[in-house]
């Protein structure tokens, strides 16, 4: 059975319902591992590829672009691959997207979306600094098919971003304790499908390793119910960290076999997770910069902050 797939928004391209990501692929010590998974995910139909110019410090494109160019280029033809720009600025949008294609060893990023956009003064940075006008030079070059961006802090900040620019996609966090803690799922992906974004789901679990993510180490919710729930969101793709050949066949199984929560289902699962979940304990990432990127809150100057 293959993979189901749904159109990424209004870009006309076809993406498996879960996407495989680059910081986990990145953090698998056995690089060969690494390597074997990707392929494996591939051939299972899981044709979706996530990473970012940050990741391990270039570390996950590194990997992820021998995965791809292996046998001279055959996964690469197989894979719709998105990455990230951390800039705000036209030099260094410019640099990190260079980076980026030699990283991957490709002409060309499916999607680079700009990533981390968890500031109030994000939306104006872009414009201002003048990484947007960069990044789409960078599209009209031929180095990029399509733009997003991304960002795990707060819905409102996602609304500051939409009219800054005809976005074909918004990646957000989906989970089921977003439903009742600041939701992306029910401010942001209204909006985004007004101007046919594809909505891209991310921290599903609640952010970290399967085995750390703090939605599943609460026991509130188990790996099948957290995917199940956010596919059920109006979605192209759920961004999801596999780091093993386990995790792999645990999630493709998921996707195979993916149905809807039913009404009772759904209704369990809420009376679990509510009384967990309103206060963001599990979704710390929306209410602290301890989960933003280091290059990010450099960028912001919060490492030069005393105390």
């Amino acid at each position: 059975m293959s993979i189901p797939t749904r159109p990424l928004g209004n870009t006309g391209a076809n993406v498996s319902i879960l996407a495989l990501g680059g910081w986990h692929i990145g953090d698998v010590p056995d690089k060969t591992e690494a390597i074997r998974i990707m392929h494996a995910a591939l051939d299972a139909g899981m044709n979706f590829f996530d990473n970012c110019w940050d990741y391990h410090w270039g570390g996950s494109e590194e990997i992820m672009g021998q995965a791809l160019a292996a046998d001279r280029g055959k996964w690469r033809k197989k894979c719709f691959l998105m990455s990230k720009v951390c800039a705000r600025d036209a030099k260094n949008v410019r640099s990190q997207i260079e980076d980026s294609l030699r990283r991957l060893q490709t002409e060309t990023v499916d999607l680079m979306q700009m990533h981390e956009v968890n500031w109030d003064n994000d939306p104006e940075w872009v414009i201002e600094q003048g990484g947007l006008a960069e990044l789409l030079k960078c599209q009209k070059e031929g180095k990029v098919r399509f733009v997003g961006f991304t960002g795990h802090k707060s819905p409102h900040i996602h609304l500051k971003m939409m009219p800054v620019h005809p976005w074909r996609t918004v990646q957000m966090p989906i989970n089921v304790c977003d439903h009742f803690y600041r939701s992306f799922a029910a401010q942001v992906i209204p909006e985004a499908k007004k101007i046919g974004a594809g909505c891209i789901g991310m921290k599903s679990l609640g952010g970290g390793k399967q085995g750390v993510a703090k939605i599943l180490s609460s026991g509130i919710a188990t790996v099948e119910e957290c995917l199940r729930f956010a596919l059920m969101q109006d979605v192209s793709a759920v961004v999801t960290g596999i780091d093993s050949m386990k995790i792999l066949e645990q999630d493709l199984k998921i996707a195979r076999e993916y149905r809807p929560l039913e009404k009772g289902e759904l209704d369990d699962l809420f009376k679990r997770v509510r009384p967990q979940a309103g206060d963001g304990r599990h979704e710390r990432f929306k209410s602290t910069i301890d989960f933003d990127g280091p290059y990010h809150q450099k960028q912001h100057a919060f490492d030069t902050v005393p105390g």
